[in-house]
């Protein structure tokens, strides 16, 4: 049966069909302000008049593609095109900056190269493992996660001052909650607004927050910080690898793990992984965080690719989508009457050995093609910025508008672009609450569901899960390391 479907995908039909998803995927994270899940939800549409394999090869590329890409305007034009490259934005464009980009980048394509590997290796050997840890996160554990990585990602984008970042990080979290509640269906922060109901979309708002408020900011200055021409060598030295193999084996585990728990996606594999990597680095390497580090790129693109591996654990096993892109997974499987769960090998035999191939081609294919796209990239983004930047604003609007078909989406993604310039005037980090919005519905949801499992139970009855007295110390030292340590 293995050698059945290794041949299958091997056929020019299916490696053809891989590429062309792995570049469609690589472009388009490569829009500044887009994401992984919108690249999949409106690519999908290309896959509806494919045979099943075909779909499946399609989308495994392009979900391998994306996921990379968004660490090309990061780097180059400090925008990242989704919202898992934000860790890659903070440490590449500094390096771009310094006439490093190549290497930057090149850093970043080794990498997902090795993040994907870890994954894919990972799913196959530990699925047990992996599907026993996923089952235990329940709804008390979920909340106490999300809150995890809102306050990790307040106090890395923040320095020395992470009350702005946390203070970021709550307005995201206000954001989230508008609309109708997922439990009793009220409506909350609408104003009478039935436009609100349906809640406010990240993407407009990542796209206004990143992509416009940096045009704002860039455009008017006299000098700005140029979009560089020369990026140089692009393949890094072995040595350079070799030199953070441990914390790339320590972000591949962390963003596999992350990913094989249900609705925490590959941003929140970012974060923890750009976290705790800093966090563990040598002091003259934590010196450079924030200012130019390849270890800090290996942490956050490591994590965020092997966050794919990951979330197709839940997602193949128990029909629960380990993210938002594994989610038009799931439905591009439902559109070829492809049932997953405990029952999938069964009823689809090999089917899971297909997608294990599939995954391991368009993880070749994203090798080459990465380096391959970068130079035409490196060619569009450093045309003069008084032209490359204006370029990127209907790049935006299209963007925004083409979430939900919406003109308000057009509007939100406008007031975010200036309310991203005005935080970013005051010294206010934007990526906490970026993240805010992303993990504020899932805090919000699972609270919800633990206070009504806990309503007739003992108060000290929320200390009894294991796992979440774990993660409620965690949160605790998050805030005491913040506040205290930074203070000394």
């Amino acid at each position: 049966m293995l050698m059945e479907q290794v041949l299958l995908a091997l056929t020019p039909l299916m490696i053809g069909t891989a590429l062309l998803g792995v570049t469609l995927g690589i472009i388009w994270g490569a829009l500044p302000g887009l994401s992984t899940t919108m690249a999949m939800a409106l690519l999908i549409g290309l896959s509806t008049g494919m045979s099943q394999s075909v779909a499946i090869m399609f989308m495994l590329g392009v979900y391998t593609g994306s996921v990379f890409g968004g660490a090309i305007s990061a780097v180059l034009i400090n925008i990242p095109g989704t919202p898992d490259a934000v860790p890659t934005m903070m440490e590449g464009y500094p390096l771009a900056q310094r006439g490093e980009g190549g290497l930057a980048l090149g850093t970043a394509i080794a990498a997902s190269f090795m993040g994907n590997w870890v994954g894919i290796v990972l799913l196959i050997s530990f699925i047990p493992l992996l599907l026993t840890l996923a089952l235990e996160f329940r709804s008390w554990e979920m909340f106490l996660l999300a809150m995890w990585g809102i306050a990790i990602s307040g106090t890395m984008a923040s320095g020395e001052k992470p009350l702005k970042g946390w203070i970021s990080g709550w307005i995201g979290l206000l954001i989230a909650f508008v609309g109708l509640d997922s439990i009793h269906g009220v409506s909350r922060f609408t104003f009478g607004s039935f436009t609100l109901d349906d809640g406010i979309s990240y993407i407009p708002l990542l796209i206004g927050l990143f992509g416009l408020a940096e045009v704002l900011r860039v455009l008017p200055q006299d000098s700005p910080t140029g979009i560089p021409t020369q990026v140089g060598r692009v393949v890094p030295p072995m040595r350079t690898l070799f030199k953070y193999s441990r914390a790339a084996v320590r972000s591949g585990l962390i963003g596999t793990i992350v990913g094989a728990i249900p609705g925490a996606g590959a941003n929140v594999a970012s974060f923890f992984s750009y976290d705790i990597g800093r966090r563990r680095a040598s002091k003259e390497e934590q010196k450079k965080w924030g200012k130019g580090s390849y270890e800090g790129i290996v942490c956050a693109e490591v994590a965020n690719n092997a966050n794919i591996g990951g979330s197709m654990l839940p997602t193949l096993t128990l029909g629960i989508p380990g993210n938002a892109a594994a989610a038009a997974i799931l439905a591009a499987l439902e559109l070829k009457n492809v049932v997953v769960g405990p029952t999938i090998q069964t009823e689809n035999p090999g089917l899971i050995f297909f997608i294990y191939i599939g995954l391991i081609i368009a993880n070749f294919l994203m090798y080459g093609m990465a380096i391959v796209l970068i130079k035409p990239c490196v060619k569009l983004f450093s045309l003069p910025q008084t032209l490359i930047l204006p370029m990127i604003i209907p790049v935006c609007v299209i963007g925004a508008f083409a979430v939900r078909l919406s003109y308000f989406d057009v509007y939100l993604m406008l007031s975010a672009g200036v309310a991203g310039y005005v935080l970013h005037r005051f010294g206010f980090p934007v990526a906490p609450m970026v993240l805010a919005v992303l993990l504020g519905p899932l805090a919000d949801e699972n609270l919800r569901r633990a206070l009504v499992i806990f309503e007739d139970k003992e108060w000290w009855s929320v200390f009894t899960s294991p796992i979440g007295d774990i993660l409620i110390l965690v949160v605790l030292y998050t805030f005491y390391d913040g506040i205290f340590r930074r203070r000394g």
